[in-house]
C-alpha cells in the first residue's frame, strides 16, 4: 500500500476508511521504484510513530499484513548497511539486487568466505538472503552473523533478534476457519474483478510494464511486480488483441483462479508466520498476542470489536487484560539452523521442523518405498558370502543403496 496508484490490486484502504482516522504510509512511493525496502519501510514509519503520533499523545495502530514489516517496527532486528540511512527509496543501483544476478552457487560459495557461519545457516538456493548477507559484509565490513550477535545480546534481546522498540505493545490477531477465510478470500478476488481490477492492471501494463516485457526485463521478484496479481495476468495481459476472443477468455479466467489460489496461498503463510515467529518465538521480548475470532462476520461487535477495545483500554490503564493471550508450546532445543541432507531426495534439509516435514513427505515416502523395493530385489538376486553376509549384485544403471 506505499506505491502510489494501483488501489484496487493492493487491497488499499479506501478514502471513506482513511477519513474514519489518519492513516501513515500509504501512497507516497512512486510504482516503479524496484529498491523499496523494509529498511526504508522502517526508518519512514518509526520517526512517524516518535514524533507524530506519540508526540501528540495518540497510539498507534500498526496493521498488517506484511507481518516481516511488522516486525521491523517492533524489535531492533534490521541492519543499515549505509553510512547516512535515508527514509527516501534508495538510487536505482542496488548492490543487493546486483547479487542476485549471480548463479545461487557462486553467492553462496563468497558468503562461505567472508562469512561462514551465516553461509551454514542459509540455505544455498535461497539467493535473496544469501545476497542480503553478503551485501551487509560489502557495505559494513562486518559479516552478517556478528551483527546479529551483537543484537541479540543487547539487554532486552532474544534468540531471534533485538529488544522491543515498544515494550508495552500487544498484538490483536484476527483469525478466521480455514473454510470462512478460502470463501471470504474469493469472494474479495471476484470484489476487485467487479471494482475494476483489469483496466487498473491493463492500464499500468500500457504504461509501465509492455517495454519491459518487449526487451525482456521483466522482474517480478522487486517493487510493486511482487504484489500478488501481476504476475498472475500475465499471460492474459501481454497476449491481449493478438489472440482470439476465445483464447483471451480462458487467459483471463485462469488469472482470475490463479489470484484466488495465490491469495489464499498467501493468507496460510501468514498465519503460520504468526504462530511460528509470534507464538513460538522463544525468549522474554515478545508481545502479548490476544486471538479474536472472525470467521461469523455477524457476529463482529461481540467476538472481536468489543474484547479489542477491552483489550487496549487496559493496555492504557494499566490493567490486566480479562482476556488471556495465547501461547503455543515451542521445544526449546529445536534447532532452527540444523543441516540434513536426504541422500534419498537429494536436498538440504535446514532446520529440525522442516526436516520432520520432509521425512513426511509424499516425494520423500515415495523415494523411500522405491529404495525399499529395490534393496528387497538385491537381496532375492543376490549371492552369499562365506561369511553369511549378503553381497548385493549391482547391475548396470542401478542406483547405489
Amino acid at each position: 500500500q506505499v506505491y502510489k496508484g494501483l488501489d484496487i490490486i493492493t487491497n488499499k484502504v479506501s478514502p471513506q476508511e482513511q477519513r474514519l482516522c489518519r492513516h501513515h504510509m500509504i501512497s507516497f512511493v512512486d510504482p516503479l521504484v524496484s529498491n523499496y525496502t523494509v529498511v526504508d519501510f522502517r526508518d519512514k514509519a518509526v520517526p512517524l510513530i516518535s514524533f507524530h503520533i506519540f508526540a501528540r499523545d495518540k497510539i498507534p495502530i500498526v496493521v498488517g499484513g506484511t507481518n516481516y514489516y511488522i516486525e521491523s517496527l517492533l524489535w531492533k532486528v534490521l541492519i543499515n548497511t549505509k553510512e547516512k540511512p535515508s527514509a527516501a527509496p534508495r538510487p536505482a543501483s542496488d548492490r543487493k539486487v546486483e547479487l542476485e544476478q549471480l548463479d545461487s552457487a557462486e553467492l553462496h560459495r563468497r558468503l562461505s568466505q567472508v562469512d561462514p557461519e551465516m553461509a551454514a545457516k542459509l540455505h544455498p538456493h535461497d539467493k535473496r538472503k544469501v545476497a542480503r548477507s553478503l551485501q551487509v559484509f560489502e557495505e559494513t565490513g562486518i559479516p552478517h552473523s556478528e551483527i546479529l550477535h551483537q543484537q541479540q545480546e543487547e539487554e532486552g534481546g532474544g534468540p531471534l533478534g533485538g529488544p522491543l522498540k515498544y515494550p508495552h505493545s500487544c498484538i490483536l490477531w484476527l483469525h478466521a476457519d480455514q473454510a470462512a477465510l478460502d470463501a471470504r478470500l474469493e469472494q474479495r478476488v471476484d470484489d476487485m474483478v467487479a471494482a475494476g481490477l483489469l483496466e487498473e492492471l491493463r492500464d499500468f501494463h500500457r504504461r509501465y510494464n509492455r517495454e519491459k516485457v518487449a526487451e525482456n526485463r521483466q522482474d517480478y521478484q522487486h517493487g510493486i511486480f511482487q504484489s500478488i496479481g501481476f504476475k498472475e495476468f500475465h499471460e492474459y495481459l501481454i497476449s491481449e488483441g493478438n489472440c482470439s476472443e476465445e483464447t483471451s477468455a480462458l487467459l483471463l479466467e485462469k488469472g482470475i483462479q490463479a489470484l484466488k489460489q495465490v491469495t489464499k496461498r498467501y493468507a496460510r503463510r501468514q498465519n503460520k508466520w504468526v504462530r511460528n515467529r509470534f507464538l513460538k518465538r522463544p525468549g522474554p521480548n515478545v508481545p502479548p498476542v490476544y486471538g479474536l475470532e472472525v470467521s461469523d462476520l455477524q457476529r463482529w461487535e461481540e467476538d472481536v470489536l468489543k474484547p479489542a477495545l477491552e483489550i487496549v483500554e487496559s493496555f492504557i490503564q494499566g490493567r490486566k487484560p480479562p482476556a488471556e493471550p495465547l501461547r503455543m508450546e515451542h521445544d526449546e532445543h529445536e534447532n532452527k539452523r540444523s543441516h540434513r541432507v536426504c541422500e534419498l531426495c537429494g536436498k538440504l534439509i535446514i532446520g529440525d521442523r522442516e526436516w520432520a516435514a520432509h521425512t513426511r513427505s509424499k516425494a520423500h515416502l515415495h523415494h523411500l518405498k522405491k529404495r525399499r523395493k529395490l534393496e528387497a530385489s538385491g537381496r532375492a538376486g543376490g549371492t552369499v558370502g562365506d561369511s553369511g553376509d549378503t553381497e548385493t549384485l549391482q547391475e548396470a544403471g542401478s542406483l547405489p543403496l
